[in-house]
């Protein structure tokens, strides 16, 4: 009897929001999950979830932002699965700021987390996909399609993941590595708090979304989650280069 392969899954940003969603997902489905954030016991609840269904998953805190410690990210990954099937990219922040007032320091932390992050993880995991001929999947937003005032630094590294997600696909393809994104409207996580939002600005944040998304809501992230999955199997075999609106519509909307 031929042993079933069981698949591993590094999930960035997996403490909360698409993150955490993606992991619990791709555990359902069979993947062992490398657990990847800076908040140590956030990937511990993560964890936790997963485990309370039989699934396997390993913490590994780590600063992104950071050569080293993402090298070692990878390094821990292969060493306590023995392989690397899929890379999610689902680490992020959000801030505001302007043309005029976002200052070099801003603009240079949103970059390294939201974009240079993920281009050095791409790069550290190819030759363990590679072997397994593996997925890499990056979440962007719909702000790396349309553009939005006073999110100047934010639009611009999103904008930035989704032209690395099809020039690693044509680099990547002869060596049978497909490389997609998502890019999520609004998704109700803690994304915005982080950012900067109090409760009483997030509520009313997430009633006027209803108006921006045409299908009259907000999303959540166990939907981003089962598009992650989707571009991680076989089932999409024939996609690569794809960024994919997960939106509700509003990359179909004027300004308002």
């Amino acid at each position: 009897m031929n042993k079933k392969i069981e698949k591993t899954a590094l999930i960035t940003g997996a403490s909360s929001g698409i993150g955490r969603a993606a992991a619990v997902r791709f555990s359902s489905g069979g993947y062992r999950i490398a657990l990847v954030s800076r908040n140590d016991s956030d990937l511990e609840e993560t964890a936790g979830l997963i485990k309370a269904k039989g699934g396997q998953a390993r913490v590994i805190p780590a600063d992104l932002t950071d050569n080293r410690q993402t090298e070692q990210t990878v390094q821990k990954t292969v060493s306590y699965f023995g392989r690397l099937d899929c890379l999610v990219n689902a680490a992020g922040i959000i801030g505001s700021g302007t043309v005029e007032n976002t200052t070099p320091d801003a603009w240079d932390f949103m970059m390294n987390i939201n974009l240079r992050s993920v281009f050095m993880l791409i790069q550290q995991c190819v030759p363990h996909l590679e072997k397994t001929r593996g997925t890499i999947v990056n979440v962007s937003s719909v702000t790396g399609i349309r553009s939005f005032p006073g999110l100047l630094t934010y639009c611009v590294s999103k904008a930035g993941v989704d032209q690395l997600t099809r020039c690693a696909a044509l680099e990547l393809a002869p060596k049978s590595i497909r490389v997609n994104a998502i890019n999520p409207g609004v998704i109700r996580t803690n994304l915005h708090r982080r950012g900067g939002m109090d409760e009483a600005a997030y509520s009313r944040f997430l009633e006027h979304s209803k108006t921006t998304h045409p299908l009259g809501r907000v999303g959540e992230p166990e939907e981003a989650a089962e598009l992650i999955f989707f571009l991680a199997e076989p089932s999409s075999s024939w996609i690569t280069g794809a960024t994919i609106p997960i939106d509700g519509g509003r990359a179909q909307t004027c300004a308002r």
